[in-house]
């Protein structure tokens, strides 16, 4: 059972971040076979009693680190699914890609000192959101462009595409000299995933968007 004191005042909400926080910044440093929630503790300002007031163990403080990239993720999504859905799929992905970048930068680059943790070990309980909403903006993109509908292969190009354009994203900027720009990037993506869709209309005998 989870043992976890739920944060209900101000106070409470502020420690937890700070707790949380510290978890990410510990692990950017040493990593996450080092993590203790002594380490953390110290890291965060306060006692080893009062985390262990929020936290069992360091377990629950990496479920509450997933968790809060995970959520993250999610409301960048559904923010930008309005805009996503009126664009053409290239320009949609580069629109995604663009908040994904500013997300992952986001406070010195929290995410992206932590990406090999999130990306290899994140718990399927905070991928189910994420590919939720990945799966409600498919739906509303294809209900404002049924042109797509019937595309060959769709889910095989989506998979392909959100996988490996998220790990092609975070490889480029977790390095201090990439070998190509974000911008160049971004692009190269855009273009392959523009290429898939024509070629696959091509050899359904559909007309081009």
């Amino acid at each position: 059972m989870d043992k976890t004191r739920k944060p209900k005042q101000e106070r409470s909400r502020k420690t937890v971040e700070a707790i949380v926080e510290a978890g990410f910044i510990f692990i950017s440093r040493e990593g996450r076979e080092a993590l203790t929630t002594t380490k953390v503790a110290d890291i965060a300002g306060v006692s080893v009693g009062t985390l262990y007031e929020y936290f069992s163990n360091k377990e629950e403080i990496l479920d509450a680190m997933y968790a809060r990239f995970s959520d993250d993720v999610v409301a960048m999504l559904k923010e930008v699914t309005p805009e996503v859905i009126r664009k053409k799929p290239d320009e949609g992905i580069l629109h995604i890609l663009q908040h994904l970048r500013e997300l992952l930068s986001r406070n010195n680059k929290r995410y992206l000192h932590c990406a090999a943790l999130l990306s290899q070990h994140l718990p399927q309980q905070h991928v189910a959101p994420l590919r939720q909403v990945l799966g409600t903006l498919s739906m509303q993109y294809l209900s404002r462009n049924p042109e797509y509908i019937h595309l060959p292969n769709l889910p095989v190009m989506n998979y392909i595409m959100t996988h490996g354009g998220i790990a092609a994203l975070v490889h480029q900027l977790s390095h201090d000299d990439p070998m190509v720009s974000f911008d160049e990037l971004s692009q190269g993506l855009a273009t392959m995933a523009r290429h898939m869709i024509e070629g696959s209309r091509r050899d359904a005998g559909l007309d081009s968007p």
